[in-house]
């Protein structure tokens, strides 16, 4: 039997969040670049934000190295109300990879505890398979289709749930494409003009 591994980090909830991003699990810490969400250097993420906020893909990049610069990202995502944590606070790898078909969730994450430290909260936005499903079965929301969103109710409070391509270099899809479908995710939310 594979160990259960505990999330290695805490939930990220700047106070003012508008948006929630729940992936699945942080991959293997032998993947990092730093200790933060989205850690392993290959994963486009913080290269989409970039390119829509700066237009710049190595905005967050430490310039030389092989990892991101943490102080800036956390004063970003403080700054435009992002928040990030996982659907899952416990799993099994079944394999040696961050791959969701792989994760054997053990611990769902309470998403009523979480969404009830994020008052401001007007969506959430899952970018893996398994993030999206487990919402879905959680709160009854349809499944939406990649770039696109449903809406469902969190304590009688409307909340959309938005599936983004992923930004793990796996999912076939140019950085720009992804970029574009998380930048008009943003805009409709009211997060960029």
């Amino acid at each position: 039997m594979t160990e259960i591994e505990q999330h290695p980090f805490e939930p990220f909830l700047p106070e003012n969040a508008k948006l929630l991003m729940l992936g699945s699990f942080p991959p293997q810490p032998k993947r990092w670049s730093m200790d933060f969400y989205y850690p392993n250097f290959t994963n486009d993420m913080w290269r989409i934000m970039g390119l829509i906020y700066f237009s710049d893909k190595n905005h967050f990049i430490v310039s030389g190295q092989k990892t991101f610069q943490k102080d800036l990202l956390i004063s970003f995502l403080k700054e435009q109300g992002i928040a990030l944590y996982d659907s899952a606070t416990a799993i099994r790898r079944l394999q040696d990879n961050a791959s969701d078909k792989f994760l054997e969730v053990v611990t769902s994450t309470d998403m009523d505890a979480l969404l009830s430290q994020l008052p401001h909260c007007q969506a959430i936005v899952t970018t893996g398979e398994k993030a999206t499903d487990t919402l879905c079965e959680k709160y009854g929301a349809e499944k939406p289709k990649v770039g696109h969103y449903s809406t469902f109710l969190h304590q009688g409070k409307p909340l959309r749930l938005y599936r983004m391509p992923s930004s793990s270099r796996a999912y076939p899809l140019a950085l720009e494409k992804k970029a574009e479908a998380y930048a008009q995710m943003l805009q409709e939310l009211g997060m960029i003009v």
